[in-house]
């Protein structure tokens, strides 16, 4: 679980989400969730957030979107 949580905790800390370790699951599955993709396949997810870190836009709808079901 949550294999890509290292790779994103700027991305998680530019939107003020702390990640305590009694949370990564509810906030891993909120972002499986957000980027479409079936609950524990961290590689795909990986691959998304990377995909949509990459367009300007996509980037700015991702963020929000964690500001609102995380934040």
């Amino acid at each position: 679980m949550s294999c890509y949580f290292r790779h994103i905790e700027s991305i998680l800390s530019e939107v003020g989400i702390e990640v305590p370790p009694g949370n990564r699951q509810r906030i891993d599955r909120a972002i499986h969730d957000i980027v479409r993709v079936t609950y524990k396949d961290c590689p795909a997810t990986w691959k998304t957030i990377k995909t949509i870190m990459g367009d300007d836009c996509k980037r700015q709808e991702f963020l929000q979107e964690l500001r609102q079901v995380i934040g």
